[in-house]
């Protein structure tokens, strides 16, 4: 008997994630090997996050707190708003794919950008969307295209500000007024994984006021990036009532473990740390532009942790004779990559190995 699968994962790939330090170790024999590929904060977490990780320990027999009670506190109050607003999650992922759950039915119509964080298309795909792709305007998201891109059975608008993997934002100005002539009963998804790093005064940085103008919008953030809690996989979603609660239906249950609430807790109290990685992120772009203005390198202008250039090979070459000297990066396409900003020292060494590698 032949097995059959759902139609709508035929052509689906398998996520491939950044290639681990270890495998680069052993594949070329390294001792010594520095990653830049998935936008990890180079200071790692604050103090206070790993205190948390270890008094959670003693509570590793029993199961989390499957509503995430103590979290949901701390992030309302941080944002002034309702316990009931906030639903957490085991990462930006996660939510994706519970968003698309709990909205997408078989022929919606959901617009994304071409160039941005791949789950948004895949969980489309996954529910029976039909994916409506919106090319970037010099690598950023054209508004003005995605507004024409609306039809009838549009369900669902992906916005992800500012952009991963190119790293550029929209203002204020332009997000109001996308959201001014969208269609109330379309869901408008706000991806802002990067807020913290943002250093622009037009972009728009407590988006929390939105919610009250537009009950469409949801909100997402997550304790990945500038928090520094990638490994431990929690991420946020702040939305109306009604729309956390139906979200919540679809949720399976225990889905952030105890670690990850305790360390979030506590990340979320650490400002500190916070400011010090904002400060090391903004130092490092400086000097990676520099740097790529004297090699002649384009880059498209970040507000992330992370800067999206044209390496002028071919990606997977510059990819690979990175990793043979010790250094991993996001391969993108044709000749573009991505490298996260490290530490200044290595900062400095990327741009060391990088002109060999492209000499």
């Amino acid at each position: 008997m032949t097995l059959k699968f759902r139609p709508e994962i035929k052509d689906l790939v398998p996520y491939k994630p950044g290639k681990p330090i270890e495998d680069v170790k052993k594949e070329y024999g390294l001792t010594e090997v520095i990653k830049l590929a998935s936008n990890e904060n180079p200071l790692g977490s604050s103090p206070k996050a790993k205190e948390a990780v270890v008094k959670s320990v003693e509570e590793l027999h029993l199961y989390p707190d499957g509503n995430s009670t103590d979290l949901k506190e701390a992030i309302a109050n941080f944002f002034g708003v309702k316990a009931t607003q906030v639903l957490p999650s085991s990462g930006s992922d996660e939510m994706v794919d519970q968003i698309s759950k709990t909205f997408i039915n078989h022929g919606d119509e959901i617009i994304i950008a071409d160039v941005t964080f791949p789950r948004y298309l895949s969980t489309a795909i996954m529910m029976g969307g039909t994916p409506v792709v919106v090319p970037l305007k010099d690598f950023t998201y054209d508004l003005e295209g995605m507004k024409k891109a609306i039809t009838e059975k549009t369900k669902l608008i992906w916005l992800c500000n500012p952009n991963n993997p190119t790293g550029t934002m929209f203002t204020e100005k332009e997000l109001l007024d996308f959201l001014n002539a969208v269609p109330k009963n379309i869901i408008v998804l706000y991806d802002e994984a990067y807020n913290e790093y943002v250093t622009r005064d037009d972009y728009p940085k407590n988006s929390i006021p939105l919610l009250d103008k537009y009950p469409n919008v949801i909100i997402m953030r997550t304790f990945s990036k500038i928090y520094g809690l990638a490994a431990l996989r929690v991420g946020y979603t702040i939305a109306s009532e009604e729309i956390i609660e139906n979200i919540n239906k679809i949720r399976g249950p225990f889905n952030v473990n105890t670690s990850a609430q305790m360390a979030a807790i506590a990340a979320l109290e650490d400002q500190d740390f916070l400011k010090e990685s904002y400060r090391v992120n903004k130092e490092g772009k400086e000097y990676l532009y520099k740097a790529f203005d004297d090699m002649g390198i384009w880059y498209a202008p970040s507000e992330t942790n992370h800067i999206f250039l044209d390496a002028k090979k071919d990606c997977q070459e510059v990819f690979t004779e990175l990793q043979k000297r010790g250094m991993i990066i996001r391969p993108m396409y044709k000749t573009y990559i991505r490298v996260s900003i490290g530490t200044m020292d290595q900062n400095k060494k990327f741009i060391e190995l990088l002109k060999e590698v492209l000499a």
